[in-house]
This record gives structure tokens, C-alpha cells and sequence, in this order.
């Protein structure tokens, strides 16, 4: 895990937030508690690294809405559901929404400390695509435009003689183009292109 992942704890119950935040805490975590879902997000930066721990009925802001507005905000927080009237459906809405796993109460500590671990996890390997395809995107946008078109071609699975035909150039003309394109894009070969370009999101 990384040292600035935190696991935030929403949950309107005092004690049950109290004694969550002790565990995660016993389990060397970072945690921070808030009583309400707008009081979550008056504090914290949705975009933090880490996950939540949210109660599901809340007076005000449901843990539903909190997701929900979480979800335009784009965060990509994983969230882990507790509560103490769970039912299908609502699971089920959770779940389709993007909630990382739906735990009813009294649930065991190891249970709980195991989604935790799980959800801050899958925080950190979204993070680490996001930086991977943030960094192609930074690459791509260095690129003339005739170099892009030339990118695109070549990870569309274009020959050079079918660029030059396209762009009515001369092959010896594509192939300067395709040097610069594999030089700024950081690879070596058009298979390694295509494959930057995938993780890019391309």
C-alpha cells in the first residue's frame, strides 16, 4: 500500500465508526471518521488515494447518494459497504454502481479488515493505470499533427505502403515519420506502439 492511502469511515453511529476506525488502526491503517456523508465531502478531496468504509442508511445523504455523488465527481475511491439492514436489492445497487463489496452488520473483524485490504488494493492498481495512461496521453499530445495520423495508422495495423497511399506520400516519407513517432512514444517497434497505446486507453 502506499503511506497516503487512508480509509475513510462514514457511518452516522458514533460507536460503531469508533470501534471500525480502532480496528483499522490496530491493523496499522490510516483512518479517518466522519458522522455524515457532507461532512465527507466538505473535507476530503475526493481523489485521494485509499477507500470507504460507508454505512448504507444514514440520516440526510444515504450512503447510496454519497456514492452517487461521489461517482460525478469521479472519484474511484472503492467502497466498502457495511450496514445493519441489508437487502438485495440495495446490495444490488450497490454493487452495479461500482461499491467494492457489501458487508450486513455484525460482520467479523478479519472479514471487514480483508475487504479493506482488497479495496485499497484495487485503489492502487487503478492509480497506476490512470499514471501509465495519463503518461501516453502526455506522449501522444507531443506529436505533430501528421505524426499523430501516422500513429494512428500504425496502431490500426497499417502498413507503410498503405500510410503512404492514404496520405499521398512517399513511403521513405512515412518511414521518417514512423522513426519520430516510435522516438517520442518512448518504443522500439510497432508491436510495443500498440501496446502503449492500449494501456493508454487507445
Amino acid at each position: 500500500m502506499t503511506d497516503e492511502a487512508t480509509v475513510f469511515v462514514v457511518d452516522d453511529d458514533d460507536a460503531v465508526r469508533d470501534s471500525v476506525m480502532l480496528l483499522l488502526k490496530s491493523a496499522g491503517l490510516a483512518t479517518e471518521g466522519y458522522g455524515d456523508g457532507q461532512s465527507f465531502l466538505d473535507a476530503v478531496d475526493a481523489k485521494r488515494a485509499g477507500c470507504i468504509v460507508l454505512d448504507v442508511r444514514m440520516p440526510g445523504m444515504s450512503g447510496l447518494d454519497l456514492q452517487k455523488k461521489l461517482n460525478e465527481l469521479g472519484s474511484t475511491l472503492p467502497i466498502v459497504f457495511v450496514t445493519g439492514h441489508g437487502d438485495v436489492p440495495m446490495a444490488v445497487e450497490a454493487m452495479r454502481a461500482g461499491a467494492e463489496e457489501f458487508l450486513q452488520k455484525p460482520f467479523r473483524d478479519q472479514d471487514l479488515l480483508d475487504r479493506v485490504h482488497t479495496a485499497l488494493q484495487r485503489d492502487q492498481d487503478n492509480r497506476a493505470v490512470n499514471i501509465q495512461r495519463h503518461d501516453v496521453q502526455d506522449r501522444v499530445a507531443q506529436l505533430t499533427a501528421r505524426e499523430r495520423e501516422v500513429f494512428e495508422q500504425l496502431v490500426n495495423g497499417e502498413s507503410t505502403k498503405q500510410i503512404a497511399a492514404a496520405f499521398a506520400l512517399s513511403p521513405r516519407t512515412v518511414e521518417i515519420h514512423r522513426s519520430r513517432v516510435l522516438e517520442k512514444m518512448g518504443v522500439r517497434s510497432v508491436a510495443e506502439l500498440v501496446k502503449l497505446a492500449l494501456a493508454g486507453g487507445g
